[in-house]
């Protein structure tokens, strides 16, 4: 009778990676190019890439945001884009004026 299986824990079946095993690990696209395959696609590189940050706004903000479904904290980004634009414009207005 097989014993039962413990997520998280190794067995026979599935052993316990050793650092040998992790030098000699590739990737599946290593693996397909060493084959003469093409590499699977992947997602394309930005021209302007985001920076990553923590966040924290009010929860109206987000429900609001959120309600609109997929692509949120883009259409966030793009709110704060334009008032950026706006407010670069009212200083650049300002300066010329003074």
């Amino acid at each position: 009778m097989a014993s039962k299986r413990i997520y998280g824990v190794p067995d026979e079946d599935t052993p316990e990676l050793t650092k040998e095993m992790l030098k000699r690990a590739r990737t599946l696209n290593e693996i397909l190019l060493e084959r003469g395959l093409p590499p699977l696609p992947g997602r394309p590189k930005a021209a302007v890439t985001k920076t990553p940050i923590n966040l924290r706004l009010d929860p109206e903000i987000v429900a609001h945001f959120k309600a609109g479904g997929e692509g949120w904290q883009t259409r966030i980004n793009a709110v704060l884009s334009r008032h950026v634009k706006a407010a670069s414009a009212t200083a650049a207005r300002k300066k010329k004026a003074s």
